[in-house]
């Protein structure tokens, strides 16, 4: 929590969310940094319950949030996004 603190931007882009053995949860947020602090906070019991050691983020235009969320989900097929239904922006 105090590392999302110090380093996660109060900005809009993507995130992610990992352990040591795969890729847990791809998101896109306004504020990527209370985000990630939600996930920590157990609001998505699917995502706790892999226990998320580490996380990424990326600052991105609002416009491009969601194509860069879509993209990122194909390339990484984090765990918690594979029976998500697919982003509505898009369709």
């Amino acid at each position: 929590e105090l590392l999302i603190e110090r380093f996660a931007p109060s900005a809009a882009g993507v995130y992610g969310l990992s352990n040591a053995r795969e890729w847990i949860f791809i998101g896109e947020a306004q504020n990527i940094k209370s985000a990630l602090l939600a996930h920590l906070q157990a609001t998505n019991p699917a995502v706790a319950g892999h226990s998320p050691t580490g996380f990424t983020f990326e600052v991105c235009s609002p416009d491009a949030r969601f194509a860069r969320q879509d993209r990122l989900i194909q390339e990484l097929a984090p765990v918690c996004n594979r029976n998500e239904p697919r982003n509505p922006h898009h369709m």
